[in-house]
């Protein structure tokens, strides 16, 4: 089975963009204007990716839980 990047909402993407600059700007890191990542470290890239996966997990949890609005 082949794994996509695909998102099941398209109209997600505005704010998972949203979401990525809110994130790197926490952690100090300059998003490229250009939007080419080839220059960034991967450890960068890394830390992005990961907080977003955090941030959205805790999201669900609490969505799940009836907390979030």
């Amino acid at each position: 089975m082949a794994t996509t990047n695909a998102l099941v909402v398209p109209q997600a993407t505005a704010a998972l963009d949203q979401l990525k600059y809110e994130i790197a700007q926490e952690l100090g890191i300059q998003i490229p204007q250009d939007g080419y990542y080839g220059n960034m470290a991967t450890r960068d890239t890394g830390a992005i990716g990961g907080h977003i996966t955090r941030r959205l997990v805790q999201m669900a949890e609490q969505q799940l839980a009836g907390q979030y609005k």
